[in-house]
């Protein structure tokens, strides 16, 4: 397995609403050409079978680019479709819970938007932590905008890998420079470009400047 910090330099994160004229195993494969570092499936509708169906494709295909796989949510759907790991929110399991049910040799990755959520992530055995929503996102209504204050205390205070996620894109990733994080997790700035491939590697190349070293 690679190093986590590593992992975290392109997070990307799919989203369905962005199908249309490519399946969302192509707009994968596409972002995987263009330099993704981490791929998480994240699906809220689909029913187990159609879910567990695409989460092995996936796998198999991040397998071939040699990037991991992390299933958002569903512990059941990560464990059958052996699954680099998973990554939980503040609502869901509780990620001591899900260590106990993945083991040590799975990726743990624990959303957060306090000091405190970063904390508590850290004690029940987290591999990473995602850290945001930094900037105003559309993708998920119910974010609480961090800020990028509360983005330095988090990974000035905390250490363990670390992703900044919501509303990042190309144009503002020169602002989180001097935030301490090991990378950006993106959803539309990705999946809803009409170039994949080409926008990933815009937005690898812009992120590399940033992180820390």
């Amino acid at each position: 397995m690679k190093n986590v910090k590593d992992m975290m330099l392109l997070y990307a994160v799919t989203d369905r609403a962005w199908v249309g004229k490519y399946s969302l195993y192509e707009q994968v494969e596409q972002a995987l050409e263009g330099g993704i570092t981490c791929l998480q499936l994240r699906e809220k509708n689909l029913d187990y079978d159609a879910f567990l169906k695409e989460a092995i494709e996936l796998k198999k295909l991040c397998y071939k680019y040699d990037v991991p796989f992390i299933v958002n949510d569903n512990v059941q759907i990560a464990l059958e479709s052996d699954a680099d790991g998973v990554h939980i929110g503040q609502s869901d399991m509780q990620a001591c819970d899900v260590r106990k049910l993945i083991g040590y040799s799975k990726i743990l990755g624990v959303s957060a938007d306090n000091l405190e959520q970063a904390k508590a992530a850290v004690v029940n055995g987290a591999d990473y932590i995602g850290l945001g929503a930094v900037f105003n996102t559309a993708t998920k209504d119910d974010a609480n905008n961090m800020g990028l204050e509360n983005l330095r205390l988090i990974t000035q205070s905390v250490d363990i890998a670390n992703v900044a996620i919501g509303g990042i894109k190309l144009e503002n990733i020169p602002l989180l420079k001097d935030c301490n994080i090991d990378g950006i997790a993106v959803v539309s700035a990705i999946f809803a470009s009409n170039n994949i491939t080409q926008a990933t590697a815009s937005l690898l190349k812009s992120v590399k400047d940033i992180v820390k070293k």
